[in-house]
């Protein structure tokens, strides 16, 4: 039996659909939390954050960073500027996030996956 397992995201991000489709595959029960319906709150951003690192939380690569890139541009990054970037547009956070009892996982990796589950 795993712990309880819930996956962050939004329902149309191809990473997010990867995901539930190996979960399912693998019969692995879990909760879908949808960033865009039920939101993320500060706290919950800032213990991703001192687990994995906000580097790896958030996502520098998407279309929504390449929006709003400039206004942070020449500021110093940290992590409470990037948890409010995170809690302001939900969609520079990496998806999946996935919680699994107490461990924390972020990105879309089946090798990773295939350890934890």
């Amino acid at each position: 039996m795993h712990p309880s397992i819930i996956v962050y995201g939004i329902p149309n991000c191809d990473s997010i659909k990867k995901t539930i489709q190996y979960l399912n595959r693998k019969k692995i029960p879990f909760e879908f939390h949808n960033y865009k319906k039920q939101g993320i709150d500060k706290k919950k951003l800032k213990q991703w954050s001192d687990q994995v690192g906000w580097e790896r939380l958030l996502n520098t690569k998407g279309t929504t960073w390449k929006k709003i890139a400039l206004a942070f541009e020449g500021k110093k990054m940290t992590a409470q500027l990037a948890i409010s970037i995170m809690l302001e547009h939900q969609s520079t956070i990496k998806r999946p996030v996935i919680e699994i009892g107490t461990q924390v996982l972020v990105g879309y990796d089946e090798a990773t996956f295939e350890r934890f589950f």
